[in-house]
């Protein structure tokens, strides 16, 4: 199987930074897209920054959040700067995952088990 792990995730003072980190290990034949998305309190998860093809962010944290990946590793991060009250949620990593199957290479979407931001005084 395939699992993601996430980490890095805290409590920090606004304008402060902190990097996430998730690492995907198991039955791994190639990686797509690794995705971070986030969930407030009475809010819908959303989409915060997508690496694939190119990088996207939401409008919200552009010229704050950077995604990088090093794919050696199987992991991507999350360096999030300037980090306003805002930006706390539970963020999660998603994946979509290219896996060896008993009827060949198949493709499935994979999520971690968040990690908590809080961004607060």
């Amino acid at each position: 199987q395939v699992q993601l792990v996430e980490s890095g995730g805290g409590l920090v003072q606004p304008g402060g930074s902190l990097r996430l980190s998730c690492a995907a290990s198991g039955n791994i034949l190639s990686i797509n897209g690794m995705n971070w998305y986030r969930q407030a309190p009475g809010k819908q998860r959303e989409l915060v920054a997508t690496s694939g093809g190119s990088t996207n962010y939401a409008d919200s944290v552009k010229g704050r959040f950077a995604i990088s990946r090093d794919n050696a590793k199987n992991t991507v991060y999350l360096q999030m700067n300037s980090l306003k009250p805002e930006d706390t949620a539970v963020y999660y990593c998603n994946a979509e995952i290219v896996r060896f199957t008993d009827w060949g290479p198949r493709s499935y979407s994979y999520w971690g088990q968040g990690t908590q931001v809080t961004v607060s005084s």
